[in-house]
């Protein structure tokens, strides 16, 4: 008779609502991945790619939404899936509920942190691709790179904190990194 194996136990976002006020973590895949609370660095990064995306989105009149986290994006629209991408762009006004966004975001961006880098590099990277986001990008300070992920073209391009980054779900709308970098001392 083979061995029997302990079984893995899979968490819900019954799992993630459960837990202690100020806890934060994700669910992947039914295993949750806790949370290291972020830099001030990490949060002015943030800030200043939301401000630009928001202020190209306000005046050009379009159609998306960008949100940062905290933010619930239930991935699958299933109870094994939920994460806080730092930065999400959604384009369709039906995955939006008060809860969150149910599906996958048009675009997401990560800053990595030193708790966040396997999860941000890896295990987000496959996700968010099978899912369907349409582009994704990681924002890595230590490195002071920008990886940009666009799954529909399939497509990769590295760039520096010294250049303007194209998003490609836009015609016209770049990040300047260069002006981040220096408001940052980066």
């Amino acid at each position: 008779m083979p061995p029997v194996l302990a079984q893995e136990k899979l968490y819900t976002i019954d799992d993630i609502y459960g837990l202690p006020e100020g806890r934060r973590a994700e669910l992947v895949d039914g295993q949750i991945y806790y949370m290291a609370p972020p830099t001030r660095k990490h949060q002015r990064i943030i800030g200043e790619i939301f401000a630009a995306i928001r202020e190209y989105i306000n005046t050009h009149n379009g159609p998306c939404e960008v949100d940062m986290a905290p933010f619930a994006v239930f991935l699958d629209k299933d109870d094994a899936n939920y994460v806080e991408p730092d930065i999400s762009v959604i384009c369709d006004p039906n995955k939006l509920t008060d809860k969150g966004c149910f599906g996958a975001p048009d675009w997401i961006i990560e800053i990595v942190s030193t708790s966040s880098r396997r999860m941000d590099y890896f295990t987000k990277l496959f996700k968010y691709r099978a899912a369907g986001v349409r582009e994704y990008w990681i924002v890595d300070p230590d490195k002071k790179g920008i990886i940009v992920y666009d799954f529909q073209s399939e497509d990769i391009k590295d760039y520096t904190f010294s250049e303007s980054v194209k998003a490609g779900i836009y015609d016209d709308l770049y990040v300047n990194f260069s002006i981040i970098a220096d408001l940052l001392n980066i």
